[in-house]
């Protein structure tokens, strides 16, 4: 077949004109084609799902019901745009509540349509063509994706075990800073678990404030944070001054799919953000904000879901200790990130974390996602189905035998 007459047209972000011929397939759908070969090669045999990164139950029914109240009230049915009061002060009360900071709400903080359209849309603010943002690897991409949409470029931080996966700031090379604009955070982080400090987030505070570089600390699983109280970025002395936080109503409140978070911080990037939103969105659907703003007034919520993971992840760490990893319980998240087998005791050998991965997946029908960008390491999820605790002990039995089995080896 002929390509299209619109062929050549394709910008380079996405290709230019090979999009469409390459042959490369992205990490999370070599992982769904091997879950479809599992299943079609061992139909009697349950698959056993570590990969799934969302939630995996319902939202609260007393959110629930505030939606269907809402979905009918015809006050609800316009464009909500920048967002509207209900929410905003909703978010400014839990940010006061969780973490004693202070939050103007009409003027430090917006809503956004789940917190990936606002790391996609905050690049937009700051990125020229030539500009660099620093970028916390492994992890969540979007926000390196956009920059190079705008003609900028990701200069990666690796998070290793002996920096307690936090970057070395210091490591950047100056010709490297003097073209940075932003540092993108994630903490407690995806995919290693582990918490920021108050330590921490000081130095990240003078590294902005001496290469002026602005900070977006994107807090997304901050409510599954199981070693001590969550920490927020904003809470330390100075920081609203160099950057702003992304929250969201996914992990902490089992509202994935809802799509709704809020950026909140520094009065200017916050508007700027608004300025930027109202050309790529017109808001999320009000009655979603108001359910939502009745779950962030919701103490127990967020409670009752670390809860659950926490003791999830005790199980977890237990069963593969038990069948030779090396893991202990990670800080927050609802994932565990643990260096992969090398290879097998029968004598197969693993060159990468994915070689496992895929192993894992196609021979034992076993979900892991595999991460070698900064080591070799597989990440387990928590957030498999398993309605009762019953249900989750039968689980981990299930994977321990599978795993002792083929005895790994590290």
């Amino acid at each position: 077949m002929s390509d299209p007459y619109f062929q050549s047209k394709f910008a380079d972000r996405v290709g230019g004109p090979d999009y469409g011929k390459g042959t490369a397939i992205y990490k999370f759908e070599k992982i769904k084609r091997a879950k479809r070969k599992a299943l079609a090669d061992h139909p009697d045999r349950t698959l056993i799902d570590f990969g799934i990164g969302e939630n995996d139950e319902l939202a609260p029914p007393q959110v629930r019901s505030r939606m269907v109240e809402e979905i009918h009230r015809p006050e609800n049915r316009g464009y909500a745009d920048n967002g509207i009061a209900a929410f905003q002060e909703a978010a400014a009360r839990f940010m006061r509540r969780n973490f004693a900071v202070e939050l103007d709400p009409i003027t430090e903080i917006n809503h956004c349509i789940g917190s990936k359209t606002a790391l996609a849309m905050l690049p937009a603010v700051f990125i020229n063509p030539g500009d660099v943002t620093l970028l916390t690897v492994p992890g969540y991409p979007v926000a390196g994706t956009h920059t190079k949409y705008y003609g900028g470029a990701v200069y990666s931080l690796p998070l290793r075990p002996e920096s307690s996966f936090l970057p070395d700031l210091e490591s950047v090379p100056s010709d490297v800073l003097r073209r940075s604009k932003m540092l993108v955070l994630c903490y407690p982080n995806s995919p290693t678990g582990k918490l920021a400090t108050v330590d921490f987030y000081k130095r990240v505070i003078d590294f902005a404030h001496q290469h002026q570089i602005v900070v977006v600390q994107d807090a997304a699983h901050i409510m599954l944070t199981y070693d001590g109280a969550p920490l927020s970025f904003l809470s330390v002395p100075g920081a609203k001054e160099v950057g702003v936080e992304v929250h969201s109503m996914s992990k902490g409140f089992h509202m994935i799919g809802w799509r709704l978070g809020w950026v909140c911080g520094h009065e200017r990037i916050v508007r700027a953000f608004g300025d930027v939103k109202d050309n790529c969105d017109s808001g999320q659907f009000i009655a979603i904000q108001k359910a939502a703003a009745a779950a962030l007034d919701d103490e127990s919520i967020p409670r009752q879901v670390r809860t659950k993971y926490e003791r999830r992840l005790k199980k977890l760490v237990a069963m593969l200790r038990r069948c030779g990893f090396n893991c202990q319980m990670p800080g927050g998240t609802y994932f565990l990130y643990t260096p992969s087998p090398k290879g097998l005791a029968g004598g197969m050998k693993f060159e990468t974390a994915e070689a496992a991965s895929q192993y894992l997946i196609t021979e034992h029908s076993i979900v892991t996602v595999p991460w070698d960008d900064a080591g070799a390491y597989l990440r387990f999820s928590v957030t498999y189905e398993g309605p009762s605790e019953a249900e989750e002990d039968a689980l981990m039995a299930d994977a321990e035998s599978r795993l002792k089995q083929i005895q790994p080896v590290f």
